[in-house]
């Protein structure tokens, strides 16, 4: 009787918080994080220890925040990218790891198993999400093949009722933590060769056959909370967690990592935010000279490329919430999957900087949320595509276009393409000139750059169209002109430098100060 009872109030619960309006939903869990990280216990603290203390998951998992990545019909709120990236902003603005643990779970778990998931396995997974508060990762990078994620050697073997997974793979968020993992392998042929095209398996390490074992946990700088680790896979899959992509795994793959990419700005939201209400507090209050810090100029040089920041990741979440939803399919969008990923995170990182060095010495500590996130939004730069591939992976699309199209000049081929046509012609002095098609890599890189930041302010004059507040978006549009700017001009430096490997002879200072 008291199990029934039981049973139909967490049902009632659920259903609660499923279809209630996603600002009631946000605010219970903002009220629920102000309980846990300040109330309850110290976040600062928090932040120098691995892991969480338990109290705080599982209170803050009490919100059901996962219930957002859940399709309607089971259960959840539905999946809808617009909440998707509101919840990782709320979580952000505390907490850059929970924020990121969310983000795994949503965008590289529960999005591409309503995706390409089969019935029986969906259902399943769902209903323990929702009802015992489970959580899953994902696992692509292998100890030898990192970015090269293509040539991954972890293999599968079909067998009557099963797949039987073998390799190992590291660097996965959750490691240790998580109850399901999405497994990438590639499948064995006849002769032992390994198939060009990747499949992706549900692993549930509650199962029998299906536990994964961790060999070592990383002393990870930064992100304290999440543990990430090497793990040795050596799992029996049953056929009905095996993925079904609509057409090649590979292109399951780039959906699915690029929906990930185009999630970065939710998680960069909070995050921006948070730094950039602590910056501004700080410099009024504090005196130096007898005035505030807010009163000199090299200062309001710092908060006001904080707060430009702030409105070019406002830009890229009003961006993402409209292209990225799962009822759509990101396989061709790598340029702006790229560019949102690459140019938000590199914000992020000098956002962190500028508030340590804004406050100084007090700054410098893991207790601190200008040293704090200096260290955690640092891999943010490396993983899910180190920034200075994608930026290269950004020119070498442009420059396959104007291929395509047989165009050499810069200028009007941004002109007429879709993603940066709007900042094109405020821009024309620098880009008008033939671009050499034949570039070396870092020339790729620093184009890369630009044009990652050209499509960046083509999302700011759109945010700008929908009522953004016009101080703002100039300042957004501003930074993003000088950041171009600067770029360019190293862009066309001819200087290409190599490194000396063999340096030792007459370079010693010491000798010659005689």
């Amino acid at each position: 009787m008291n199990e029934t009872i039981e049973m139909k109030k967490t049902s009632s619960e659920r259903n609660s918080t499923t279809q209630e309006p996603i600002q009631q939903f946000l605010a219970k869990l903002k009220d629920k994080m102000k309980q846990v990280y300040h109330q309850r216990g110290d976040i600062d603290k928090y932040s120098q220890q691995r892991g969480l203390p338990p109290f705080v998951l599982r209170e803050i998992m009490e919100c059901n925040p996962l219930s957002i990545g859940i399709p309607k019909e089971y259960g959840g709120r539905g999946a809808i990218m617009r909440e998707n990236i509101a919840l990782l902003e709320a979580a952000s603005y505390e907490s850059l790891a929970l924020s990121l643990t969310f983000g795994i779970n949503s965008a590289l778990f529960l999005q591409p198993v309503g995706k390409y998931a089969q019935e029986e396995a969906k259902a399943s997974v769902f209903k323990r999400f929702l009802e015992q508060r489970n959580m899953g990762g994902l696992m692509i990078t292998e100890p030898d093949y990192g970015s090269d994620a293509l040539n991954m050697q972890t293999s599968c073997t079909e067998e009557e009722d099963y797949f039987q997974l073998s390799g190992k793979k590291h660097w996965a968020g959750l490691t240790g933590w998580a109850d399901y993992w999405l497994l990438t392998a590639r499948q064995k042929t006849e002769k032992g060769d390994l198939k060009r095209d990747i499949d992706f398996f549900i692993c549930d390490v509650t199962q029998p056959n299906q536990g994964i074992q961790v060999e070592e946990f990383f002393d990870n700088l930064g992100l304290y909370q999440i543990p990430y680790g090497r793990n040795h896979i050596d799992v029996k899959i049953p056929k009905t967690h095996r993925l079904q992509p609509h057409s090649t795994g590979v292109k399951m793959m780039l959906d699915l990592l690029h929906r990930s990419r185009m999630q970065f700005p939710g998680m960069a939201m909070g995050f921006i935010h948070r730094i950039m209400d602590e910056a501004i507090n700080h410099c009024k209050q504090r005196l130096v000279g007898g005035k505030s810090l807010l009163n000199y100029d090299q200062v309001q040089e710092r908060l006001s490329k904080i707060q430009a920041s702030f409105t070019v990741c406002s830009a890229m979440c009003s961006n993402s919430a409209k292209k990225a939803g799962v009822e759509n399919d990101l396989t061709g969008i790598g340029i702006e999957a790229n560019a949102v990923k690459s140019v938000i995170t590199d914000l992020m990182q000098e956002a962190a900087q500028s508030l340590t060095q804004l406050v100084g010495a007090k700054a410098y500590k893991l207790s601190h949320l200008g040293g704090r996130g200096i260290v955690d939004s640092r891999p943010f730069q490396i993983f899910e595509g180190s920034n200075d591939i994608l930026y290269a992976q950004i020119s070498e699309g442009i420059v396959k276009q104007m291929r395509k199209l047989k165009e050499t000049n810069l200028f009007n081929f941004l002109k007429g393409y879709e993603l940066t046509s709007r900042s094109a012609d405020q821009l024309k002095e620098l880009f008008n000139f033939d671009l050499n098609l034949q570039l070396p890599q870092r020339k790729m890189v620093e184009l890369g750059q630009v044009i990652g930041r050209v499509i960046s302010m083509d999302m700011v004059h759109k945010l700008a169209d929908e009522g953004f507040r016009n101080d703002l978006i100039e300042g957004g549009v501003n930074m993003l002109q000088q950041e171009i700017t600067q770029t360019m001009s190293k862009f066309k430096s001819k200087t290409l430098d190599l490194v000396i490997e063999d340096y030792q002879d007459d370079s010693s200072w010491l000798k010659f100060s005689i």
